[in-house]
């Protein structure tokens, strides 16, 4: 059903990894593409049809939309209204990444780690699932996996900490795979697949860059503030893991960081995210355009 990490296959081109950050996360990240696609739009075209598309968290709602065939100025306005099937969270981030710091003091690696935060999110009183995934559902443009394109969703058993990788090959509803990767442990229920319970993707790390490992070229998409440690992995071993790869990394500035909040999970925080990623996706869009050219695209 799942695809082991270490028999993935080969990747070649380029790959574009979105990462997690709520939906504010999801929001700033289709500004992003919206942003380069401002300032070369032929450019926004090769970005988004990237061969390989590796999403974790938010970043499996946006891989998942940007594949769909949905034009990206249609996604982009989305985030501009009301979201009728959002739900309104009330969650302290601080409160809550203190308390998987705590949780995660004392692993013995990350697996150990995945399943510390597994057990606080299968004890965790949350909304139904079904509830939960009709949310998700609605996100969606398309439920089906995208044809002749590689897209990668991550998320982490929630009983054994290990990461899960889904694919279109995985015998698994879009749905439910974009579901499970964006479990945030102690705010959404756990999703079941196959008999297994799922969590976030992000527990094992942020972006899960490495899953890109084999591409030419690599755009990493990541709703953190540039120069922020990242609360647990490493982006930076993730990113010598794709060596001899191109790398170029887009990060978020103190006005996207402003428009975020306290809260990204809330959906107040969507518009003014788009809006911030889309001026931070212009004023990189030289930077992915000299990616492409590093690589030979």
């Amino acid at each position: 059903m799942t695809v082991p990490v270490a028999q993935l296959p080969d990747s070649r081109g380029s790959a574009l990894v979105l990462a997690g950050g709520g939906l504010a996360g999801i929001a700033w990240e289709l500004g992003v593409l919206r942003g380069i696609a401002d300032a070369d739009p032929a450019l926004a075209g090769r970005v988004l049809a990237a061969e390989l598309v590796v999403g974790t968290s938010a970043g499996s709602s946006v891989a998942a939309q940007i594949t769909s065939g949905a034009a990206l100025d249609d996604l982009y306005a989305a985030q501009l209204r009301p979201a009728a099937a959002e739900i309104e969270v009330d969650v302290d981030m601080s409160k809550l990444f203190a308390e998987f710091g705590a949780a995660m003091a004392g692993a013995s690696g990350p697996v150990d780690a995945g399943r510390r935060i597994g057990a606080l999110a299968l004890a965790a009183p949350t909304v139904d699932p079904g509830v939960r995934l009709a949310v998700i559902d609605a996100r969606l443009p398309v439920k089906q996996w995208p044809v002749g394109r590689r897209m990668l969703v991550s998320a982490v058993d929630a009983e054994t900490g290990e990461l899960t990788v889904f694919t279109g090959e995985s015998g698994v509803a879009l749905v439910d795979a974009v579901a499970a990767s964006s479990a945030v442990p102690g705010v959404w229920p756990p999703v079941a697949i196959g008999g297994r319970r799922y969590i976030d993707g992000g527990v094992r790390s942020m972006t899960n860059a490495d899953l890109a490992a084999g591409a030419d070229r690599v755009l990493i998409i990541q709703p953190l503030l540039t120069g922020a440690p990242q609360p647990w992995g490493s982006l930076d071993a993730e990113i010598a893991a794709l060596d001899p790869a191109a790398v170029y990394v887009i990060g978020a500035d103190q006005a996207s960081a402003d428009a975020f909040g306290a809260n990204p999970l809330s959906p107040s925080t969507r518009a003014p995210s788009a809006r911030a990623g889309r001026a931070v996706g212009a004023a990189h869009a030289a930077g992915v355009a000299a990616l492409w050219r590093s690589a030979g695209g």
